[in-house]
């Protein structure tokens, strides 16, 4: 039982550290927006190669409007992010900032992440609603939500999958290299499935998706690239059945936002041949909020599990498992659909995410 605080002596002290903290928040929050917007603009990368230089040669050296770039590089220096000299008029971004803040430095960018605020911001009025009357904002209301994970995933995902990610289940990269078929439940933009047709031609790869836009920019990359072994179908993943179809199955982030998780991995158990292999990456946690307390970006991820895994399940009546579900129910679901063999794995690199090598057979 929770302690009865009611009565207890108020600690002036730890409510004005508590004051300050939010207010750290609050210009953290700020910051997000403005480092996404620095991101999308190309402003990290013009100024990482530039020596120290007024808001007039870094909007030209970009190509953007000066009076924006000089009120956002306000936001940028007084943030502690850019700096600038004591005449407050030459700005730099530090060669140790740049490396986590630009293109060049690939999956060490953070600041791809920082565009989901402004991203789970633009459906802040459908959520609060939500609280208020139930139900969920669907997948049509976050417009750019595709491309950002399709750029997130293109740094953390698809640099490792080759190398890192397949070969973590055994005997996978050998049996692609000699031709087998391939599913990719949740595909998206389908990234990481035309990766793995281009990488392995003598393999079969097929991507489902509920979203007709984001297939329609997979089957683009896969037609530019000429690549002859994917194909990419609109499903609706809640009840689908492909029996005994597959020699491996992957689903990258895809998942918990499901109407009916507990019926898309039981669709995926049936629709792998014998001895076949589901390679599941989600994100790493606890299913156990007091268990998440030291996960270093675990606000983050309950904020975007709200504001949209958790959320588009619920606009199609579904079970709203939301992104941290956590290791311990991915797990129970996965046995319950019948898998006897499941083995969960991190990466050094990946702080974000668990990856889940699943056999129907017993090892």
């Amino acid at each position: 039982m929770a302690a009865d605080t009611r009565d207890s002596v108020f600690d002036s002290a730890r409510a004005e550290q508590f004051a300050e903290s939010l207010l750290q928040h609050f210009n953290g929050g700020a910051l997000g927006l403005m480092t996404s917007i620095g991101h999308r603009t190309g402003l990290f990368d013009h100024m990482a190669k530039m020596a120290p230089a007024s808001s007039h040669e870094i909007a030209a050296a970009a190509s953007l409007n000066e009076r924006y770039v000089r009120e956002w590089l306000g936001a940028m220096t007084t943030g502690g992010i850019v700096e600038c000299d004591s005449s407050g008029t030459l700005f730099h971004l530090p060669a140790e900032h740049a490396a986590c803040m630009t293109r060049e430095a690939g999956a060490d960018n953070m600041a791809t992440l920082a565009q989901y605020f402004g991203l789970l911001g633009s459906v802040e009025d459908g959520i609060v609603d939500c609280f208020r009357n139930g139900g969920g904002v669907p997948y049509e209301a976050f417009g750019r939500f595709h491309e950002v994970m399709a750029e997130d995933s293109g740094q953390s995902v698809l640099p490792a999958l080759i190398g890192q990610i397949l070969p973590l289940a055994p005997g996978i990269p050998e049996a692609l290299e000699a031709g087998i078929d391939v599913l990719d439940v949740g595909c998206g933009s389908g990234r990481a499935l035309n990766l793995m047709a281009a990488r392995y031609p003598r393999s079969r790869f097929v991507g489902y998706d509920l979203s007709e836009g984001a297939l329609q920019v997979a089957r683009q990359e896969a037609a530019t690239a000429k690549l002859n072994n994917v194909r990419f179908e609109q499903r609706d993943l809640t009840h689908f059945s492909d029996p005994a179809r597959y020699d491996l199955v992957t689903a990258f982030d895809a998942i918990h936002d499901q109407k009916d998780p507990a019926s898309v991995l039981r669709g995926i158990a049936s629709a792998l041949r014998p001895g076949a292999t589901f390679l599941m990456q989600d994100i790493a946690g606890s299913s156990h909020v007091h268990k998440n307390l030291d996960h270093p970006i675990a606000p983050l991820l309950y904020t975007i599990s709200c504001m949209h895994c958790m959320t588009v399940s619920l606009a199609q009546d579904g079970e709203g498992l939301g992104a941290m579900w956590g290791a311990e129910k991915a797990n129970e679901l996965l046995r319950l659909a019948g898998f006897k063999n499941v083995e969960v794995r991190e990466l050094s690199h990946d702080i974000q995410n668990h990856y889940y090598i699943a056999r129907i057979q017993e090892s």
